[in-house]
């Protein structure tokens, strides 16, 4: 079994979105989570966007990655969705684990009328999706 975590500051978009797809890709090869630094509310325009993919996470609970490392968790990959400044505030899990680092477009910064603002979430969700299953693919050869 593959653990990974995704990380990103609130654990309202990016990570949500990556941790959805590694799910459906990873199937019951992957344990997946996802949490923040910060955790906020889920970003609406993504449950909108996940709900296009036939994916709805509109009753999930961000995560505070904190609570995780106090409480033990092991992964095999601890990937930040972030920025570099914020990928340097994540805490280093025990054991041997795989840091990798995807940079995407925080959706909470983007503006605009309510159709462009979805076309942008769409494009990160689009982005994300296709870096997580090559991420799976790679992992399972």
């Amino acid at each position: 079994m593959v653990k990974v975590l995704f990380i990103c500051i609130h654990n309202s978009a990016r990570s949500q979105i990556a941790e959805a797809y590694c799910k459906e890709f990873g199937d019951r090869d992957f344990e997946v989570e996802s949490a923040g630094l910060e955790p906020g509310n889920l970003n609406p325009y993504v449950v909108r966007v996940l709900k296009e993919d036939g994916i709805d996470i509109s009753g999930k609970k961000p995560q505070d990655v904190f609570e995780l490392f106090k409480a033990g968790e092991i992964y095999s990959y601890v990937v930040t969705v972030c920025s570099r400044e914020t990928e340097e505030k994540c805490p280093i899990f025990p054991g041997v684990v795989q840091r990798l680092h995807w940079p995407f477009p925080d959706p909470a910064t983007f503006t605009g009328t309510d159709d462009e603002i979805m076309a942008q979430v769409r494009t990160v969700r689009d982005e994300i999706k296709e870096r997580v299953k090559e991420f799976v693919d790679t992992v399972r050869e």
